[in-house]
C-alpha cells in the first residue's frame, strides 16, 4: 500500500473511556445541571474525544465499563469492585456511553468483561488488519502493555503525558517484554485491580527474574539454579513455590481476554459524524457548543 492509498488507515485509536471518566471527575470543577445531574466528567471526556478528532484521528473506539465487576470477580474475592466509587461518578457511566454514541463514536460497553479486555481485543484485531499502519491504545493502564507489538504496529499511548510506548518503551518502563507483563503483575501485584502479588517480590526483583526467564513456569524452583543475581533469591524462590497456585491465579486475572466482544471490522470505527440527536443529548449536559464543534468537524471531512 502507498501513502496515498485511500484504503489505508494510518492510526486506529482505542480509548479507555472509564479511565478518562475518572480522570476528568477528579480534575475538573463540578457541573450540575438544572435537573440536578452531575455531568462535568462526561463533558470533559466528550471534549477530549473531539480534540482527538481535531488532531486528525479517523478511526476511534472507546471502551467503557458498564459495571465495574467482571468475570474476574467470580475467580477472586479480592478483585476490584465498584465499592468506593462516588455515586455521582458512577451515575455517569451510562450517560457517557449515550453521549459518545450520539457524537458518533463506536463504544464497547463491557458487562461480563472489562474495558481493558475490549481495548486489547480491538487492538489485536486492528493490528492484524493489513489496512492498518498503527494502533494506539490510549490508556496508562499497565495491563495493556501486554499487547504492545511492534510487528503489528500496536503501541500504548499515555495522552496526558504525551508518551508513546512501543516494545522498547515497555521494556524500559517495566524491565520485561510485553508478553511477560501478566507474569510481572502476578508477582508485583496491581493495587488498582485488587491483585495483591506475592510477598517479597518487588518490581526490581520481578523484572530481573522475568527478563531472564520470561514466564512463571520457566523460573527454576531452586534459587541455586537461577543464573541472575537477586537479593533474597532463596526466599523469593521459596515463596513462589509455596504460592504457585496464587501466582498463576493472579496472572490469569492480569491476562486480557482477547475474545471480548468488539468491532467486526476496523471500518466500524471510522468516525463519520454525530447522530441527529446530538444536540438534544448535549442540551441535557449543558454543552450546546460541543455539539456545534462536532458538526463543524464533520463538515470539514465531507
Amino acid at each position: 500500500m502507498t501513502v496515498n492509498d485511500p484504503g489505508r488507515i494510518p492510526v486506529v485509536h482505542l480509548v479507555d473511556g472509564t479511565y478518562e471518566l475518572f480522570r476528568y471527575h477528579f480534575a475538573v470543577p463540578s457541573h450540575i445541571t438544572t435537573e440536578g445531574v452531575e455531568v462535568a466528567a462526561t463533558r470533559g471526556v466528550l471534549g477530549s474525544m473531539l480534540g482527538l478528532l481535531a488532531d486528525g484521528a479517523t478511526h476511534v473506539g472507546v471502551a467503557t465499563d458498564r459495571v465495574v465487576e467482571s468475570f474476574r470477580n467470580d475467580l477472586f474475592d479480592g478483585y476490584k469492585t465498584g465499592e468506593g466509587t462516588p455515586p455521582e461518578l458512577f451515575a455517569q457511566f451510562p450517560l457517557l456511553e449515550a453521549v459518545l454514541e450520539a457524537a458518533g463514536f463506536t463504544v464497547f460497553a463491557m458487562v461480563a468483561h472489562e474495558a481493558d479486555d475490549a481495548m486489547g481485543a480491538a487492538a489485536v484485531r486492528a493490528g492484524a488488519d493489513p489496512r492498518v499502519s498503527a494502533v494506539h491504545i490510549c490508556t496508562p493502564d499497565k495491563d495493556l502493555a501486554q499487547v504492545v507489538d511492534d510487528a503489528a504496529g500496536i503501541a500504548q499511548l499515555d495522552r496526558r503525558r504525551e508518551v508513546l510506548y512501543d516494545r522498547a518503551g515497555v521494556v524500559e518502563k517495566f524491565g520485561v517484554e510485553p508478553t511477560s507483563i501478566p507474569d510481572w503483575l502476578a508477582l508485583v501485584g496491581d493495587t488498582a485491580d485488587g491483585i495483591p502479588g506475592l510477598p517479597g517480590w518487588g518490581a526490581k526483583s520481578s523484572s530481573v527474574v522475568l527478563a531472564r526467564y520470561g514466564h512463571l513456569e520457566s523460573i527454576p524452583a531452586d534459587a541455586e539454579d537461577w543464573d541472575v543475581t537477586v537479593r533474597s533469591a532463596a526466599k523469593l524462590a521459596a515463596t513462589l513455590v509455596e504460592r504457585r497456585d496464587d501466582a498463576e491465579l493472579y496472572r490469569h486475572l492480569a491476562t486480557l481476554d482477547l475474545d471480548a466482544p468488539v468491532m467486526d471490522d476496523v471500518e466500524d470505527l471510522r468516525w463519520t459524524g454525530p447522530a441527529d440527536h446530538l444536540e438534544a443529548v448535549c442540551a441535557h449536559i449543558d454543552a450546546p457548543r460541543v455539539a456545534e464543534r462536532a458538526r463543524r468537524l464533520a463538515a470539514e471531512r465531507t
